[in-house]
């Protein structure tokens, strides 16, 4: 289950989305985000599954390596599920004791698991079709009116960039760890929740070692190529939105109107 995450991980591939500047796809990304937010039915939510299918046969990434992404907020993805099935008030449909299930709570729990689903998956569309490097700069272009009023836009640009580079090599390195546990007569698979979540202390301390070896050899890599921050750093290639650019986001916030008509004319 640790490598079946997929937020973080880039998808190398050549097509539309790929090519797109990454200033683009991030501000799709977040119009899509508040798209999820303002939706109230499932219709709605019909036709943002549709856009966002077509941005995955688009971005020619294979949907079972996004779906596969799902597999570790499963959980979490009950736990939201039950929360909002067991905890409204409405209409009883089933009671057993203090346990009760309404149809308002049905509506709400599948509603919310919807909308958790397409963020997920649309969130990681961002990742997996733009390099690192890339999300860097354009995180850092976006941001760069604060940088007028003071606010360190290439350091917040860089560690949040950072960020998603390291968590496929933080997962690998769990794997590593569990395997070697396990080597070793660790069990992580038998027993109720409470006794799995003690399980994996042992492997916190030596995943926190690693995690701090890999930000000192990082730190170090990064002084020997005399790295100073964003001050006077050029790029290879300068980012210029193109006509697909354009007509993505002239789409986006069509998009966009048409989720707020719906939302308050139905």
């Amino acid at each position: 289950m640790i490598r079946d995450i997929t937020l973080g991980q880039y998808y190398p591939g050549k097509s539309v989305i790929h090519d797109l500047d990454p200033r683009t796809k991030i501000m799709a990304t977040v119009l899509y985000i508040v798209e999820l937010f303002i939706v109230k039915s499932f219709m709605g939510f019909g036709v943002c599954a549709v856009v966002l299918a077509a941005c995955v046969i688009v971005s020619k990434v294979p949907f079972k390596f996004i779906m596969k992404g799902l597999k570790p907020i499963l959980i979490i993805l009950i736990f939201t599920f039950c929360l909002n099935i067991f905890m409204m008030d409405g209409t009883i449909i089933w009671q057993w004791g203090f346990l009760k299930i309404t149809s308002e709570g049905v509506y709400t729990a599948v509603f919310m698991s919807i909308r958790l689903i397409l963020l997920i998956i649309g969130s990681s569309l961002l990742t997996l079709t733009t390099k690192p490097i890339s999300l860097t700069d354009g995180i850092e272009k976006l941001l760069k009116p604060l940088g007028m009023m003071g606010v360190p836009t290439h350091e917040i640009a860089m560690m949040m960039s950072i960020a998603l580079r390291f968590i496929p090599t933080l997962l690998e390195e769990t794997d590593k760890i569990m395997k070697a546990q396990q080597a070793r007569g660790a069990d992580f698979e038998s027993g109720n929740i409470l006794n799995r979540a003690k399980s994996l202390i042992p492997i916190l301390v030596p995943l926190f070692v690693s995690a701090f070896r890999i930000a000192q050899d990082l730190a170090m890599a990064m002084e020997a190529r005399c790295y100073r921050g964003g001050t006077g750093r050029t790029r290879m290639h300068e980012m210029k939105l193109k006509k697909p650019d354009v007509l993505c986001i002239i789409l986006m916030h069509a998009f966009l109107a048409l989720v707020i008509l719906e939302r308050i004319f139905l």
